[in-house]
């Protein structure tokens, strides 16, 4: 019926899946929060700014 390698191959396509999975998720949230320091650091700047300039 399935072959011993047809078994190793379905394992590992699903290994690669999960783990291609699991680094998409870390990556959008690593992105969120990197876009999202950078927009709060901008803000600081240009805060810091108009205080300075009053």
């Amino acid at each position: 019926m399935f072959e011993f390698s047809q078994y190793l191959g379905f394992l590992l396509f699903l290994t690669v899946l999960t783990i291609g999975f699991w680094l998409m998720f870390f990556l959008v949230g690593i992105v969120q929060y990197w876009i999202g320091g950078a927009l709060y650091e901008l803000y600081k700047e240009k805060k810091a700014k108009k205080q300075e300039s009053l």
